[in-house]
C-alpha cells in the first residue's frame, strides 16, 4: 500500500500565515497538519508515502517520506499533482488531501475497502459547517448517491431527486492495483490529448480530484462510497485553525 499526499496548494486563504511555510505545515496543537497525517499512516504500517509539493516545498520537513515537486503548482491543480506522482500508481494506493486530519477509524475503513476505487464519504456532514463562516457548506465536495451508486461528484449539489442522497467527499481515495493502473492510463491519455474544459474546471491541468473521479465514473470505473464516521478535520481557513485547536484534543 502506497500513499500520495497532495500538498502543492498555495493556501491563499491563510494570508501572511503562508508567507514562510506551506499550508500543510501550519501547526495544530503544536504539530503541523501534515505530520498528524503521516504519523497516523506510519502507525498503521503504511511507510511508502509520497508528498507532492509546490509552493515553499522545501519548507516541508517530514522524515522518511518521498517528495515529488509539481513545478507548475501556480498554474495547475490537484489533477496535475497526481500526474506528477504517476510513478507511484503501480500498486494499491491512497490519494489524500494535505489539509486534513483524521483518525485511525477512518483510515482502517479505507484500507480494508475491496474494490477498484473507494472514496471516503460521510453522511452527517452538514453539522461540520455550522462554525465555518469562511468555508460555507456551498463549498463542500458533494457526492450524489442513488443507493450505493455514485451518480455525480462536484461542489454544492443542490438540485436533485429527493429519492437520492447527498454526502460529502472527504479528500481520501483508495485505488486497488487494477484501479491505480486504470487511473494511470487515463491520466497519461488526458495529459497528452485533452483540450478545453474538463468537467467543472477550465482544463485538465486545472482540475480537481473530484473532476478526475467524475471522469472515471463516466468511463465506467466502479467508484464506490466508503462510509466513515470517525473524527475528521479540514483546515482550509484561519477560522478552521481555531476550530481544529479545540477539536484535536478529542482525537
Amino acid at each position: 500500500m502506497k500513499v500520495i499526499i497532495l500538498a502543492a496548494g498555495q493556501g491563499t486563504r491563510f494570508g501572511h500565515l503562508v508567507n514562510r511555510i506551506p499550508k500543510c505545515m501550519i501547526p495544530i496543537y503544536g504539530k503541523p497538519i501534515l505530520k498528524w497525517q503521516v504519523e497516523l499512516l506510519k502507525k498503521c504500517k503504511i511507510n511508502d508515502i509520497t508528498i507532492v509539493t509546490g509552493s515553499l516545498g522545501t519548507k516541508i520537513k517530514i522524515d522518511n517520506v518521498s517528495y515529488v515537486k509539481n513545478k507548475f503548482y501556480s498554474s495547475t491543480e490537484q489533477n496535475y499533482s497526481v500526474f506528477c506522482a504517476r510513478n507511484k500508481l503501480k500498486d494499491s494506493v491512497i490519494i489524500s488531501f494535505a489539509d486534513i486530519i483524521y483518525d485511525e477509524k477512518i483510515l482502517k475503513k479505507l484500507i480494508n475497502f475491496k474494490g477498484e476505487c473507494g472514496i471516503a464519504v460521510r453522511k452527517d456532514w452538514k453539522k461540520a459547517y455550522r462554525n465555518r463562516k469562511l468555508h460555507p457548506e456551498s463549498e463542500a465536495d458533494n457526492v450524489l448517491l442513488n443507493g450505493r451508486k455514485i451518480i455525480k461528484i462536484k461542489k454544492n449539489i443542490i438540485n436533485y431527486d429527493r429519492n437520492k442522497k447527498v454526502v460529502e467527499f472527504l479528500g481520501l481515495v483508495k485505488f486497488s492495483r487494477k484501479g491505480a493502473s486504470l487511473l494511470l492510463k487515463k491520466l497519461q491519455y488526458l495529459n497528452k490529448n485533452h483540450k478545453g474544459k474538463f468537467h467543472t474546471a477550465a482544463s485538465f491541468k486545472k482540475a480537481y480530484l473530484i473532476d478526475m473521479l467524475q471522469e472515471l465514473i463516466n468511463s465506467g470505473m466502479r467508484v464506490s462510497p466508503v462510509f466513515v464516521d470517525g473524527k475528521y478535520l479540514e483546515i482550509d481557513t484561519p477560522e478552521d485553525i481555531r476550530n481544529a485547536e479545540k477539536s484535536i484534543k478529542k482525537f
